[in-house]
């Protein structure tokens, strides 16, 4: 069934809007063999772009394999998970995944769960533990398996930030490094919705993956792009809504592409035939109804001068924290204690630093705790 508007899941179809550049270079670097590594702030569509671009390549000769890692704790979840979708994504049918696994990882004895339903995915455990392989074995499957093929395999990993989380992580990161710059047949995509994490992998000089590939930075979409897609997506549900209040959406959640959806989404709902100042604060309330949980469980736990230093960016303090000005309205303790502060929020991602101070990681949670946390 085909939605209004897309929100907290990737966007395909009519619902993704504008990234023409985007997609167009990511395609290029698919069909071209190059490493690309995308960044962006969390809720700018990195998924549904990296989706996109998979589905404009019409190249026989490429094969694109997409994996999801967030839920991988230890190096051996990440190497299971790195082959199970391999033997999965470069099999032309369902009967050819067990050939995969016995020309490609002939120690293991896998389970595998055949769906009655036709489109439902194929539940695969190989149980890859390192008795069977060392994790250069596993590293160079793509490279195997492209070469026997012969075809160019494209490796997409989703939630990438995760490797910089993992127990030893710097000694998987240069195994990965190690084994990875020298594959002929394969490229990677490595994108994640942890900016900071992201930028630490790939932008420091100290780290294994500096240089790995072309950097992307995602940015947000023009809201002229997304004034017309809004007013579009209205009248195709029989409602109207004016290029001023499409725009107020834009700018409400500050042009981030997921909240807009869900934002418009809200608002479509409230909406009888025209979109109303009325319906809008009600679509209002309820996005910050609906996130509210979420930010309920960020903000446990954090100590007087924590929410004190949220307070100070709401306000529209970005930098200077520890000057006096600051201090008598917010205190925050040391100056030591303002760079411990800073550090803990940032590792909870709800803030972030920029060339012009510290901000707010997520306009809407903003919204939510002048609500919630009035001085």
């Amino acid at each position: 069934m085909e939605k209004a508007f897309v929100y907290g899941m990737s966007v395909r179809g009519e619902n993704f809007t504008d990234r023409i550049k985007e997609t167009k270079r990511l395609r290029l670097n698919f069909e071209n063999g190059m490493n690309t590594i995308l960044i962006s702030p969390r809720r700018m569509g990195k998924t549904s772009l990296v989706k996109k671009a998979m589905g404009e390549v019409d190249n026989p000769e490429v094969k694109i394999v997409y994996m999801d890692i967030y839920d991988c704790r230890t190096e051996y979840d990440f190497y299971n998970r790195f082959a199970s979708v391999l033997m999965k994504e470069t099999a032309s049918r369902s009967g050819q995944i067990l050939d995969n696994i016995k020309k490609f990882l002939i120690r293991v004895s896998p389970k595998i769960s055949f769906s009655p339903e036709p489109l439902s995915d194929i539940s695969l455990s190989l149980g890859i533990t390192p008795k069977e392989y060392e994790p250069e074995e596993i590293l160079n499957l793509p490279e195997m398996i492209a070469r026997e093929k012969g075809v160019h395999i494209v490796v997409c990993i989703d939630e990438f930030q995760q490797i910089g989380e993992l127990p030893d992580s710097l000694i998987v990161q240069k195994r990965m490094r190690g084994v990875w710059q020298h594959q002929e047949h394969v490229s990677y995509c490595l994108f994640g919705s942890k900016k900071h994490l992201m930028t630490n992998l790939f932008q420091s000089k100290r780290m294994p993956f500096y240089q790995f590939g072309e950097m992307m930075f995602l940015d947000r979409i023009p809201t002229e792009d997304w004034i017309q897609f809004i007013i579009g997506r209205f009248e195709k549900y029989g409602k109207q809504i004016s290029p001023s209040m499409a725009e107020r959406i834009c700018t409400f959640v500050d042009g981030y592409s997921s909240y807009v959806q869900q934002l418009a989404w809200n608002l479509l709902a409230e909406t009888t035939d025209t979109a109303s100042d009325t319906d809008f604060d009600n679509a209002v309330d309820a996005l910050i109804a609906q996130c509210s949980g979420l930010f309920v469980e960020q903000t446990i736990g954090l100590s007087a001068y924590q929410l004190n230093f949220i307070r100070a960016l709401c306000s529209g303090i970005h930098t200077d924290f520890g000057s006096k000005r600051v201090t008598s309205q917010y205190p925050l303790g040391t100056k030591s204690n303002i760079a411990r502060i800073k550090k803990a929020l940032m590792e909870r991602e709800l803030i972030e630093e920029r060339t012009d101070g510290v901000f707010l990681s997520d306009v809407v949670f903003e919204k939510w705790f002048n609500r919630e946390f009035k001085k």
